[in-house]
């Protein structure tokens, strides 16, 4: 096998790790391809590839996120990790686990931790890389990085939802959930929103801040209610679909370009958070990206003559 053909047979898994560390992307993208550079113009080859491309692409993703970490601290509004569609990497007996690791919610539990914590919870309770090849990508001693694994863990733990919806329940929930949104029911969205709901929205201050700041059933409703129609009737699309491995939702305008992305958190049967990427920065991966102001005013246009 040729170290393109080696390379490109481990790029999902090396993917999967940077995205999972970063939390971008385009960054995950990068962190690979310099992980390839770097292995081309290697003259010695390593004893397991691998381990090797698992290593530098792990420590060119700490390296990322200890500088993007101060440019999220100035970041405009709220910050959620780059929509991604299909996790390239894929292991039948852990598929689960793995959707449930890049979901938003868990991404931004990651956020909490120092970035050597993150990276050793990636690569031991994700992946389950040995604790003597997670020593030596991000260069701590065994005992240390059990350490880290451990202090991860329990950051983890404390901040996951106790009493979470099996995701055959919530792909039947997001399917009601989403009807009712497209019909304006407001009497399905009231029996399917939970109490204390939230509805924020990552827009970088680069796009409409459509949901920045909804709290509260009433309040989500009502905006939802009044809102979503009338995206429909100026030929806008909500598409379910699975957006970081959970119920969401891209919006397309009527000229199939994405407006924002949607994820779904579902607790005890109801939606406890929608989060909205709309930040055009962060949508220009999964294709040509809408201009949400222009589809804000035709909206407005479409409400005012329905009056």
């Amino acid at each position: 096998m040729t170290r393109v053909e080696e390379f490109q047979s481990l790029r999902p898994l090396l993917f999967s790790i940077a995205y999972r560390i970063l939390g971008s992307v385009t960054e995950a993208e990068d962190a690979v391809q310099e992980a390839w550079l770097r292995y081309a113009a290697s003259t010695t080859p390593p004893d397991s590839v691998k381990a090797y491309l698992a290593t530098v692409v792990t420590r060119i993703s700490i390296n990322v996120l200890n500088s993007a970490r101060v440019r999220r601290e100035e970041y405009v509004g709220p910050w959620f990790p780059e929509p991604l569609l299909t996790d390239p990497y894929q292991d039948p007996e852990r598929t689960a686990e793995l959707a449930d690791s890049m979901s938003t919610a868990a991404l931004l539990l990651l956020e909490r931790l120092t970035p050597l914590e993150r990276a050793v919870f990636v690569l031991r309770d994700v992946f389950d890389f040995g604790f003597e090849e997670i020593a030596t990508a991000v260069g701590r001693s065994e005992a240390a990085c059990r350490q880290l694994a451990v202090r991860a863990r329990r950051h983890m733990a404390e901040g996951r939802p106790r009493f979470a919806a099996d995701r055959r329940t919530c792909e039947r929930l997001a399917a009601r959930f989403f009807d009712a949104c497209t019909e304006g029911d407001v009497d399905g969205l009231r029996e399917l929103l939970a109490t204390d709901v939230q509805w924020v929205a990552d827009s970088g201050g680069k796009a409409p801040q459509w949901a920045t700041g909804f709290f509260g059933a009433d309040h989500v409703m009502t905006v939802l209610a009044v809102f979503i129609p009338p995206f429909v009737r100026i030929g806008g699309v909500m598409e379910p679909c699975q957006v970081n491995g959970q119920p969401g939702a891209i919006f397309r305008d009527r000229d199939a370009k994405i407006v924002h992305t949607w994820t779904i958190d579902f607790l005890d049967g109801r939606v406890q958070a929608i989060r909205t990427v709309s930040n055009p920065e962060k949508l220009g991966h999964m294709g040509p990206v809408a201009d949400a102001w222009t589809v804000l005013r035709d909206m407005r246009q479409a409400m005012k003559s329905a009056v």
